[in-house]
């Protein structure tokens, strides 16, 4: 590990040039120091001398809400500040989120932490604060690959086994030299499922939408992919070529007796992946035009 951290050392040795001062990251404070100067001795202004310190203690906020009782009965009672969830700041989380996730900060290690800078809390807390009311990151990684899929010229896609919630799962990226599936930082966040297949991989790029559409795409995919012309005929004679979900999508196979065929290659799975495929050429997705079937 260390001589992988170290620089490589080119042929020529050349002077290196120092980096010179590193400007802080936050506004700086200004204290004045002075010194017991002998009579007779004249001031010749300031010399700076700069420290950066970190000072992490627990602070705890009582707020007292008022409540009010209304003529019509109904209890009125202020709101929280924006940023508070629970009974835990929003710096708070923030901290345990990065250190967990970045810094790789065990559980248990967290708790100690936190109780030595004066914060009570237990173990089951802080998996709370790393688990529960996450929503607003899987929101924002969906946006992410959304934007990157109608935007991106190509794209790269990767997976490998992966442990999730106790069972062995597939670990997907999806991206490019501009963007990843991923943060705000461009750190790529991986979608984990059950499984690798090409059904798998459009259901990933769908980004969130839940759509199933029969349209010319979805069409000359189904008969790249082998499917019988009837099976092709019946779907493209039905009056009904848009699907909000899984569930009105599979509710159609049946009707039409897809789902029941016994043959090879299953026409219910390269329908749903036509149809998944149909989806993606009406949601805006450029790379994903681009980059044609799997």
């Amino acid at each position: 590990m260390q001589d992988a951290s170290e620089p490589k050392r080119g042929g020529k040795q050349g002077k290196r040039r120092g980096r010179g001062a590193v400007p802080p990251r936050v506004a700086p404070l200004t204290e004045m120091l002075r010194v017991a100067a002998p009579k007779g001795s004249q001031f010749r202004g300031y010399e700076p001398y700069q420290v950066q310190d970190l000072v992490l203690s627990a602070r705890v906020v009582r707020y007292r809400r008022e409540r009010w009782l209304t003529p019509s009965g109904e209890t009125l009672v202020a709101p929280l500040p924006e940023g508070i969830r629970g009974h835990f700041g929003a710096e708070l989380r923030r901290f345990v989120l990065m250190q967990y996730h970045e810094g790789q900060v065990t559980v248990e290690r967290l708790v100690r932490l936190l109780r030595a800078a004066g914060v009570s809390i237990s173990r089951r807390q802080v998996m709370r604060l790393l688990i529960a009311g996450q929503d607003e990151f899987v929101a924002e990684g969906r946006e992410v690959l959304r934007a990157g899929l109608e935007t991106a010229e190509w794209i790269t896609v990767d997976d490998t086994g992966a442990r999730h919630r106790g069972a062995n799962a597939v670990c997907t990226q999806i991206g490019n030299d501009d963007f990843a599936w991923s943060g705000a930082r461009l750190r790529a966040t991986f979608g984990t499922t059950g499984s690798k297949s090409r059904l798998n991989f459009r259901e990933l790029l769908r980004a969130g939408h839940t759509d199933y559409v029969v349209n010319d795409a979805a069409l000359d995919y189904m008969r790249e992919h082998a499917l019988a012309g009837p099976v092709i005929q019946l779907l493209a004679a039905h009056e009904r070529r848009q699907f909000a979900d899984q569930a009105a999508w599979q509710d159609h196979l049946q009707r039409l007796g897809i789902s029941a065929l016994q043959v090879a290659p299953d026409p219910a799975r390269v329908a749903t992946e036509g149809a998944l495929w149909g989806g993606r050429r009406t949601g805006n997705g450029r790379a994903a035009r681009r980059a044609g079937p799997a």
